[in-house]
């Protein structure tokens, strides 16, 4: 088994999230050290008797081989903190997922990036303006990144898809299943036209809703910036926005109809620092991507 190995079955056992699992992994200098280690080294590192003893029964049930068997037979691949391929934000970001799963490419990565978030319920002029921006980004080389949930996020991804671009999803859940089930058929688009479906849950892991919100740091993590459009006054587009704020990430909001209660999000982020965005030049100017501004290229997109 190699380190990167052991550091996947670590974070299977879900109690320890990635605050933790970087603790042990300092401490005993190694994942494999930390799976091997005994009820009386895990109590040394501070670790709660109970949890400790539901870990190391974990482990006696846990497989290593058999689990990643189970992954190949499933087309997922898996990419820690300990490899190159590993997205190189998560290794300096407070808080980070310390294994991601993908099925697909993350070559989308690799180029600049905007995270796509609003709300579930989108009006027709959350729609028209989620694919105006989505599909215009995706046409200029621009990866669009979401959470595969209803709304917002679906007209993203799709409107990416159809301009012939890149698109990335991160779910709340595990890889073995979609959430929502209806954007299943969505996924594996994503996934044939080159983009990725991606979670930091291991396999059988559920759709709890307190996923979304911890999600939401790595929509936004991977982004170079994101756009919020539509959103009511709590949401979780409003989660996003703060953790991109945190991570150093410029946020664009798209103002709506005063009288909409789906604007308050965009309204507010507008009126705490983030930016308006009421055309695609207005992030193709923050990504520094060059644009020839003439008639003809910028012909229906204003």
């Amino acid at each position: 088994m190699t380190e990167s190995e052991y550091l996947t079955a670590i974070c299977a056992f879900t109690y320890f999230g990635p605050a933790r699992v970087r603790l042990l992994t300092s401490y005993f200098k190694s994942p494999k050290k930390v799976w091997e280690s005994t009820l009386r080294e895990l109590a040394e590192v501070g670790l709660p008797e109970k949890k400790t003893i539901e870990f190391l029964n974990f482990r006696k049930n846990f497989n290593i081989e058999s689990y990643f068997e189970r992954l190949t037979k499933l087309n997922i691949k898996v990419t820690t903190f300990l490899d190159n391929k590993f997205p190189e934000i998560f290794k300096i970001l407070d808080g980070a997922p310390v294994v991601l799963y993908y099925r697909g490419s993350l070559n989308g990565l690799k180029t600049n990036s905007v995270a796509i978030v609003g709300t579930r319920r989108m009006t027709s002029y959350g729609k028209e303006v989620t694919e105006k921006f989505s599909s215009e980004l995706s046409s200029f080389g621009v990866t669009i990144i979401s959470g595969l949930a209803r709304g917002v996020d679906t007209t993203a991804h799709k409107a990416s898809l159809l301009a012939g671009g890149i698109t990335i999803a991160v779910l709340g859940n595990g890889l073995d299943s979609v959430y929502p089930p209806e954007n299943k058929t969505l996924a594996e688009e994503i996934i044939q036209k080159g983009g990725a479906v991606i979670s930091e849950y291991p396999l059988g892991y559920p759709v709890l809703p307190a996923n979304f919100a911890i999600r939401n740091r790595i929509v936004s993590g991977l982004a170079t910036c994101v756009l919020v459009i539509e959103g009511a006054e709590k949401s979780g587009t409003l989660l996003t926005a703060s953790h991109a704020a945190e991570q150093g990430k410029t946020v664009f909001a798209v103002p709506g109809p005063i009288t909409s209660p789906l604007s308050k999000a965009p309204f507010y982020l507008l009126k705490n620092g983030a930016r308006m965005a009421t055309e695609t030049r207005d992030i193709l100017d923050e990504l520094d991507m060059e644009v020839r501004a003439n008639e003809k290229s910028w012909a229906g997109y204003t």
